[in-house]
C-alpha cells in the first residue's frame, strides 16, 4: 500500500517545491481559484494520492509534507469558476505543471484530455476527461551542485564575440561530440576545441526551457525544433538531457566557463505554449487564466502581441515575479552569465504602448543579481508600435536586424546604400547614441536561427521551405540574398569563388564594426539548411549542422578575423566616434575618405552608384589612449570594380600595413603599403597604422 502523507500547513514562500531537509514545501499562486490540490504519484507515475493545499497566505496557496524527498513527482488540480466569459477557465479534470517546476518528466501527450473544453463541443464546452496520462510530472528537486571553483567568466562588453547555438543541432552531427544533441554533449571536449578556437566568448543558446510541440506540428509529423513554445520557466528541456538530472545543464556551464565561455540563455517570457482559447490547458490557464495572460475586452480572448495566439500578463505583480524568480534561478543556481530576451517589446507593453520604464525593465535594472549579467532585447513584436530598436533602456543591448539588413543590401550591390553601411560600422549611433548608451548595445548579426545561413544568403534567392508542410508561405519573403547566378549548390567553380569572398566580405564587415558582434553557430564552417530560411520545425539534417563538409579556409578566415578583432582595441570601442578632436594628438577619431585620397563630401554620400568608401578610424575622443596615440585603422569596404585606394599620409616613423584583404589567400595577411594600396573588385581591406620595421 502506498504511504498515506499528512500535509500542514507550511510556508508561502518559497514558491515551487522546496526540500527542506526534513520534507517538501509547495507554495503556487492563484487569485482567483477556490481550492487547491495537490496530486503525488509514484515513481511509476501513478496518481497515489491528492491533498488540498491547506492554508492560503493572499493568493498564494500552501502546505507541508514530511517525509518527501528530491524526486517526488507531483501536479496540481486547480478547482474554481470555469467562465470564460470572466477570463476563468478552472478544471480540476486537468493536471496542471507547477510553474516553478525544476524538473520535468517528460512532454505532454497530446490528446483531446488536454483541453478544458470538449474539441467536439467547442471553446465554451467543458471537459471531464483526466489528462493526467497524458501530462508530464512535475518533479521535487535539490538543485545543490558541487561548483568547485566556478567562476563566471564576465567579459568585457567590448570583448564579447556572441555564438548563437541550439544545444540539439550544434552537436547531432557532429561526428566526436557525445552525448550528442544534449547538453553534456555541447561542452564535450570536442565542441569546446572548436568554440575556443574559433575565439567566441559566450554561447547564446536557443530556448532550454521545457517547451512543448505545437499540436499542428505534431499532426503533420514535425516538432517543435527551435523550442519557443514554454511550459515552464525553471525546468530545463528533458530532450536535452541524458539522465534527466538538472545537473548535466550545471556540468555544462561550468566546463563551459572553465574555457572561457559565457552561457547565455534565450528567453521566452512574452507568451506560453497554451496558445489562444482553443488551445490546451496544461498549467497557467488552469491555474488562473484571468492572472497570468493580457485578455481581450471579451474575456473569452487574449490580447494576441506575440503571434502565437496568448501574451504574458508582465502588469501583474506576481506574474512579474514569477519571470524574476525564473532569471535568478538561472543565474544564482544554474550560474548562466545572461539573457536574450525573445520579443521583448512585448515585456515592455503598457496600457498606453511600449514603454521604456515598464514595471519588466525597472525590475531588472534595480534587481542586485540581474544588473551584473548580459541582457539583450529582441526589440519588437508584431503588435502595433511593436518595432522598438533603440528604444531600450541601459545595460540592455539589442539585436540590430538594420545591421543585418543594410550589409546584406550592400554586398550585393544594391544602391545608394554607402551611408547606411557607413551607419552601421560604426555603431548605428542613429538608433543607440542616446541615454549614455554605449556602441556596444548593437548587438550586429548577419544571421540568425530565424532566416538563411550565410552560405544560403549567397546561394538562394528565394526561400524553400516546402518540408514545413505550409506551402512555402511561411518564413521572411524579404531576405535580401542573391545566389550569384544559380539557385543552390553548384560545381561552377567561378559561383563557387564568388560566394566564398562575398561570405568572407561579410564577415568581415561584421567583426570590423563597432558594436556586439553574433556569428550564428555553422556560419564559419559553410553550413546550409538548403534554402530554409524558417526550419523552426526542422528536427532533422536541415535544422542540424553539417559537419562532414566543412569549409577549412572560411573556418581560418572567421578565426583570424576573430583574434584581429580581438587584438585592436579601435574595433571595439564603447564611446561612438563622432569626428571630434582627440586631446592626444589633435586629430579627428574619424574620417570618411573616398578611394581617390580626398574627404567625403556631401555630394559623395548620396550617389547612389557609389560602391566604395573608407573610413579611418582612431580611439574615441574623451577615451583613456590604449598604445600609441597616433594608433589608427584603415578601413576600406568596395563592393564594386577594382581601384586603386590612396591612403591617408603615415606618421614619420610609421606605415600602413594591410593586415586583412578577403580577395587574398589566405585573406589574414600582412602586407605593408607605401602610399596607395590595389583594392580588388568586392573586397575588404583593414589597413593598420604601424611602426616602422
Amino acid at each position: 500500500m502506498p504511504m498515506t502523507h499528512v500535509i500542514t500547513a507550511g510556508r508561502a514562500a518559497p514558491l515551487g517545491a522546496s526540500f527542506d531537509g526534513e520534507g517538501v514545501n509547495f507554495a503556487v499562486f492563484s487569485a482567483h481559484a477556490t481550492r487547491m490540490v495537490l496530486c503525488l504519484f509514484s515513481d511509476d507515475g501513478q496518481e497515489v494520492q491528492r491533498l488540498d493545499l491547506p492554508e492560503r497566505d493572499g493568493d498564494v496557496w500552501h502546505g507541508h509534507i514530511a517525509g518527501l524527498r528530491p524526486g517526488q513527482l507531483y501536479g496540481y488540480r486547480a478547482h474554481g469558476p470555469y467562465a470564460p466569459q470572466d477570463g476563468h477557465r478552472f478544471n480540476p479534470h486537468k493536471l496542471l505543471v507547477d510553474p516553478y517546476a525544476r524538473r520535468l518528466t517528460g512532454h505532454p501527450v497530446w490528446n483531446d484530455a488536454l483541453y478544458g473544453y470538449d474539441p467536439a463541443k467547442g471553446p465554451e464546452s467543458f471537459s471531464t476527461l483526466d489528462s493526467a496520462p497524458f501530462m508530464p510530472r512535475s518533479v521535487v528537486v535539490d538543485p545543490a551542485f558541487s561548483w568547485g571553483n566556478d567562476r563566471p567568466p564576465e567579459t568585457p562588453i567590448d570583448e564579447t564575440v556572441i555564438y548563437e547555438a541550439h544545444v540539439k543541432g550544434l552537436t547531432r552531427l557532429h561526428p566526436t561530440a557525445h552525448p550528442k544533441g544534449s547538453f553534456l554533449g555541447l561542452a564535450s571536449d570536442p565542441m569546446l576545441e572548436h568554440l575556443t578556437g574559433l575565439g567566441i566568448t559566450a554561447v547564446e543558446l536557443l530556448p532550454v526551457h521545457a517547451f512543448v510541440d505545437d499540436k499542428f506540428l505534431h499532426d503533420k509529423g514535425l516538432t517543435n525544433y527551435w523550442g519557443y513554445q514554454s511550459l515552464g520557466f525553471f525546468a530545463p528541456d528533458p530532450r536535452y538531457l541524458q539522465a534527466g538530472d538538472i545537473a548535466e545543464f550545471q556540468q555544462m556551464v561550468a566546463r563551459l566557463h572553465g574555457a572561457g565561455i559565457e552561457v547565455i540563455l534565450d528567453v521566452v517570457y512574452n507568451h506560453t505554449c497554451e496558445g489562444d482559447h482553443r488551445g490546451p490547458t496544461l498549467a497557467f490557464r488552469g491555474l488562473d487564466n484571468a492572472s497570468y495572460y493580457r485578455l481581450a475586452g471579451d474575456k473569452r480572448h487574449y490580447i494576441n502581441d506575440t503571434g502565437t495566439g496568448n501574451t504574458v500578463n508582465v502588469d501583474h505583480p506576481m506574474v512579474l515575479r514569477m519571470i524574476m524568480d525564473s532569471l535568478r534561478y538561472w543565474v544564482e543556481v544554474m550560474h548562466v552569465d545572461g539573457f536574450r530576451f525573445d520579443l521583448c517589446a512585448t515585456l515592455g507593453r503598457t496600457p498606453t504602448g511600449f514603454d521604456p520604464g515598464a514595471a519588466f525593465f525597472d525590475a531588472i535594472r534595480q534587481d542586485p543579481v540581474l544588473t551584473r549579467v548580459k541582457l539583450i532585447a529582441e526589440p519588437w513584436d508584431i503588435g502595433p508600435g511593436g518595432y522598438q530598436l533603440g528604444a531600450f533602456p541601459p545595460p540592455f543591448l539589442e539585436w540590430n536586424d538594420r545591421f543585418r539588413d543594410t550589409v546584406r543590401q550592400f554586398w550585393r550591390g544594391d544602391a545608394g546604400l554607402v551611408p547606411r553601411l557607413a551607419d552601421r560600422i560604426t555603431g548605428s549611433a542613429g538608433q543607440f547614441d542616446h541615454s549614455g548608451r554605449p556602441a556596444t548595445a548593437s548587438v550586429n548579426l548577419l544571421t540568425a536561427h530565424d532566416g538563411f545561413t550565410l552560405t544560403d544568403v549567397v546561394s538562394y534567392n528565394a526561400r524553400h521551405n516546402e518540408a514545413n508542410g505550409e506551402a512555402n508561405g511561411d518564413g521572411h519573403g524579404a531576405n535580401w540574398s542573391d545566389n550569384l547566378g544559380v539557385e543552390g549548390p553548384t560545381e561552377d567553380a567561378g559561383i563557387r569563388a564568388a560566394r566564398a569572398r562575398r561570405k568572407r566580405n561579410m564577415l568581415a564587415t561584421l567583426l570590423l564594426s563597432q558594436g556586439t558582434p553574433m556569428i550564428l553557430a555553422g556560419d564559419e564552417i559553410g553550413n546550409s539548411q538548403s534554402g530554409n530560411n524558417n526550419a523552426y520545425c526542422q528536427d532533422n539534417e536541415i535544422g542540424w549542422i553539417g559537419w562532414d563538409n566543412v569549409e577549412e579556409d572560411l573556418l581560418a578566415f572567421t578565426q583570424a578575423l576573430v583574434a584581429f578583432r580581438r587584438a585592436h582595441p579601435i574595433l571595439r570601442q564603447k564611446r561612438f566616434l563622432h569626428a571630434r578632436e582627440r586631446v592626444t594628438d589633435g586629430l579627428p577619431d574619424l574620417f570618411w575618405w573616398r578611394e581617390d585620397g580626398q574627404e567625403m563630401t556631401d555630394a559623395d554620400w548620396q550617389e547612389d552608384h557609389r560602391r566604395l568608401f573608407c573610413v579611418e578610424k582612431r580611439i574615441a575622443a574623451g577615451t583613456p589612449s590604449y598604445g600609441a596615440p597616433q594608433t589608427a585603422m584603415f578601413l576600406v569596404f568596395n563592393a564594386g570594380g577594382a581601384a586603386e585606394v590612396i591612403l591617408p599620409e603615415a606618421p614619420e616613423g610609421t606605415r600602413w600595413v594591410c593586415r586583412i584583404d578577403t580577395a587574398a589567400e589566405p585573406a589574414a595577411t600582412e602586407r605593408p603599403a607605401n602610399g596607395s594600396i590595389p583594392c580588388p573588385a568586392e573586397a575588404v581591406l583593414a589597413l593598420v597604422l604601424e611602426p616602422e620595421a
